[in-house]
């Protein structure tokens, strides 16, 4: 039998690993995006004060600048770099904005640090690397294994991870996009004493947040009786960090934690530590800077519509993310709205 040589491009040659590849190891690369510039009105940043942290750029200390906090890890980081596009894009000061990036120690943080300065050069950030084993002795198990990720809970500890100098920050997930100026939402009044301002919904059933169990308590019933508590979500909040710092809120959260530990009193990660905490004192936000859920529940990932009513911020909290939706070619209508954000570099995509 005579032997044939068969040539095979270089194009459809596929390569069979023993083993699979997790969706974690793929190196992800993003288009880099436009330069965002300030308009004529922009207000000059100041200095800071002589007692600020002098190692640091003037920007990342300055009370005039907009601070934004989120975390990173190669999970959610499309979506980060698709929140941090439309911040930019929809800011009339972007030169203005200083982002706060909290990685996992277990994280490659260099990797990370290079991919947001690969799509965004001129972006003033720093990356912080949060050892996540202070929190994860006290994480109990919830209802969806996506919300026991230790970084979920380190926006209860970026007044200890961000320096001293930086008084108020903004904290945004890496599942939404912004429609509007987020120095808008940075600029909330939060009087003399209030610590934390975001969209709170008083029509939602606040006692399912927790369990019988609590309910049923003589004591840890007692825990909203001198407020007006309602729910609202953690990942959109204006924080005044000098506050939280004198308050020792960190500590006060923990304490609910480890509660938890003893007594099983919620059942939804890491926001009714919050809620416990928080719940009727917060300053309320308008529901346009967070229309969240449209991630549907923490179980199907349903699709949702719009709250009525205007938008500034459009939020895919739950369980369907909009990259996962677009990219097994079943998207929710809405995730069209995330889409012209997407910066990822896809395989087979041209330079323009």
């Amino acid at each position: 039998m005579s032997q044939h040589l068969l040539l095979i491009p270089l194009s459809l040659l596929f390569i069979v690993f023993p083993n699979p590849i997790s969706a974690s190891q793929i190196i992800q690369k993003f288009k880099e995006a436009p330069q965002f510039y300030n308009s004529a009105d922009c207000p000059i940043l100041d200095p800071g004060n002589d007692d600020d942290d002098v190692s640091a750029k003037p920007i990342f200390c300055s009370r005039r600048a907009v601070h934004v906090a989120m975390t990173l890890d190669t999970a959610y980081i499309r979506g980060s770099v698709a929140a941090v596009l439309s911040v930019l894009q929809h800011s009339s000061c972007p030169e203005n904005i200083v982002f706060h990036f909290v990685a996992s120690a277990s994280a490659d943080a260099s990797s990370l640090r290079s991919t947001v300065s690969a799509s965004f050069p001129y972006l003033e950030f720093k990356v912080y690397v949060f050892n996540v084993s202070s929190v994860s002795r006290l994480i109990s198990s919830s209802i969806r294994s996506a919300l026991d990720c230790p970084l979920n809970y380190a926006r209860s500890y970026l007044a200890d991870l961000l320096p001293p100098c930086v008084r108020r920050v903004v904290y945004l997930d890496s599942d939404l996009i912004l429609v509007d100026d987020i120095a808008k939402l940075a600029a909330t009044d939060l009087g003399r004493d209030t610590v934390l301002a975001a969209p709170e919904y008083c029509n939602a059933n606040f006692t399912s947040y927790f369990t019988s169990a609590f309910w049923s308590n003589p004591t840890l019933s007692l825990t909203f009786a001198d407020r007006k508590a309602c729910y609202f979500n953690t990942g959109v909040m204006v924080i005044d960090l000098s506050r939280w710092r004198e308050g020792e809120y960190t500590a006060r959260i923990e304490d609910w934690m480890a509660m938890q530990k003893r007594m099983r009193i919620y059942e939804l990660g890491s926001l009714p530590p919050f809620l416990l905490v928080f719940a009727g004192l917060i300053k309320p936000v308008n529901h346009r800077w967070n229309q969240h859920g449209l991630g549907g529940d923490n179980f199907r990932g349903l699709c949702r519509d719009l709250h009525p009513g205007p938008v500034s911020l459009l939020h895919w909290s739950g369980k369907g993310k909009p990259w996962d939706r677009l990219d097994a070619g079943r998207p929710c209508p809405l995730d069209a709205l995330w889409s012209p954000y997407d910066l990822l570099q896809t395989p087979f995509a041209l330079d323009s």
